[in-house]
């Protein structure tokens, strides 16, 4: 729901034409649009302070579309994830000023590109896992985080994280996305002082099992502090990476305020 919308309802209750009541009701319940094939919830902006997202894969490009104009319309910032080749395409002609992550499938609208508030730090194992790492930085950027990417700084060769250390220890969360057998986050908790979320990926031979084994590894992690989403969920690391950075900002904001 966008300020807008909220001023309307308060200007309807000033001038009697709505009760508190109803408004109290419209803002808890209010407004979900039917497209038929999809109910948009447009009041997740207001309840959570970040919209609703759009989960590309599956969905056939024009509902993609239409989703998408339906959250772009309410004043909303616009991400898509998972996006097929065609649905970016589409996205990109109706939204031409949106910006399109071919390597991570995403589509944003509305949202910095660059410069954010705190600090995430996205850490890639390999090259191959960039596709993972990709989505999670573009969806921490969208949700309003300033961050750095950090890529092919896998176990291998360890001596590649060194030089970022300064980095990761300034940051509010960490992101680190391993395939293979999954080490990177271990290592890396075991180096600084704030969380780690995980991310396996699908990438590696045989016995990873397509992601399993690192999944298990991360699970089972030695290193205090590390969390872990599900296996390629770049979206879902750099959303909860996202909103840890949202909530120590706002943390040291009020802090300076008391002072």
């Amino acid at each position: 729901m966008t300020p807008e919308r909220i001023e309307a309802i308060l200007r309807e209750v000033a001038a009697g034409k709505c009760t508190v009541r109803g408004a109290l009701d419209q803002l808890k319940h209010w407004p979900i649009e039917d497209l038929g094939f999809a109910q948009v919830d447009h009041h997740r902006h207001l309840r959570r302070g970040i919209p609703e997202v759009i989960f590309g894969s599956g969905k056939e490009p024009a509902e993609t579309v239409r989703i998408a104009e339906s959250i772009v319309a309410r004043g909303s910032p616009l991400l898509v994830t998972r996006a097929a080749e065609e649905s970016l395409r589409r996205l990109t002609a109706r939204f031409p000023e949106g910006r399109v992550n071919e390597r991570a499938r995403t589509f944003v609208v509305g949202a910095p590109a660059g410069e954010g508030e705190g600090s995430v730090a996205v850490l890639a194992a390999g090259t191959s896992d960039l596709p993972v790492a990709e989505e999670a930085t573009e969806t921490a950027r969208a949700l309003g985080a300033r961050v750095a990417p950090i890529y092919d700084v896998g176990v291998a060769g360890l001596h590649r994280l060194v030089p970022h250390l300064e980095t990761l220890r300034g940051a509010c969360a960490i992101v680190a996305v391993a395939g293979m057998e999954g080490a990177l986050p271990s290592v890396v908790a075991g180096l600084v002082g704030v969380p780690v979320i995980a991310v396996p990926t699908s990438v590696g031979y045989g016995a990873s099992f397509g992601g399993i084994a690192a999944l298990l590894g991360m699970l089972t992690s030695c290193a205090s502090g590390v969390v872990v989403v599900n296996i390629d969920n770049g979206f879902g690391g750099g959303f909860a990476a996202a909103l840890i950075n949202r909530g120590t900002v706002r943390g040291s904001a009020k802090a300076e305020d008391q002072e």
